[in-house]
């Protein structure tokens, strides 16, 4: 296993690599436990720092302390940036915009309304995520299924995908299902196995919820 000042340079290797973060970010590192924090100009960048420190492998978790600070040609009026967030909504097939609205207030995007999968959901918080004048985004949105499943046959489904999955091991994982919502139980090897669980149990029909209790274990 890596010491920490090893994961710690990896993880700064990663953040170099990343193209799309350029930023000086500043990487601490605890018992696997990660800490980014510094200034970027935009909030992609945030977020891009956020996803590259957390597929290096060892790392446990991640703590964002990554300040968004808007160079003067970047800053935008909120009626321009809710203009865009709204164009973009409209703009992208995967997001029911009829359905979702975004308020802007010092640039922070608040996403509101109702659809019927999380991948909606989160189609989006990815359609406004990268406009210029954004500084964070708050997805208010939620989740209600056109129709209802058997806890069951939600359980049924996940285990499924699980056993598809070339990357999960299914038998480390225990689900739990109540009325649309899922928990989830176990250990993975990396914060990616991680992430694709969840998203395996999102894409479940009749999913509204899911409470993550895995631990990661490299």
């Amino acid at each position: 296993m890596e010491t920490d000042a090893q994961l710690q340079q990896d993880i700064m290797n990663e953040l170099k690599w990343d193209p799309s973060v350029k930023a000086a970010i500043r990487v601490d590192v605890k018992d696997g436990v990660v800490t980014l924090s510094g200034d970027v100009d935009s909030y992609s960048k945030r977020s891009a720092a956020v996803r590259a420190a957390a597929r290096v492998f060892g790392v446990k978790a991640v703590a964002e302390e990554i300040q968004v600070r808007l160079p003067g040609s970047l800053k935008r009026p909120d009626e321009s940036i809710a203009r865009a967030a709204s164009n973009a909504l409209e703009w992208d097939v995967r997001v029911p915009h009829d359905r979702v609205k975004a308020q802007v207030q010092n640039g922070l995007v608040t996403l509101s309304g109702e659809v019927d999968w999380w991948y909606q959901k989160n189609a989006a918080e990815t359609a406004v995520r990268n406009l210029v004048g954004v500084v964070s985004v708050s997805n208010g949105i939620a989740i209600k299924p056109e129709s209802k499943q058997l806890d069951e046959d939600v359980k049924d489904n996940i285990e499924s995908a699980f056993q598809r999955n070339a990357v999960l091991d299914a038998r480390r994982i225990t689900i739990e299902t109540r009325g649309g919502k899922v928990i989830l139980r176990g250990s993975v090897h990396s914060w990616l196995e991680r992430e694709q669980v969840q998203w395996a149990a999102w894409a479940a029909p009749g999913v509204t919820e899911v409470e993550s209790h895995i631990t990661i274990n490299p």
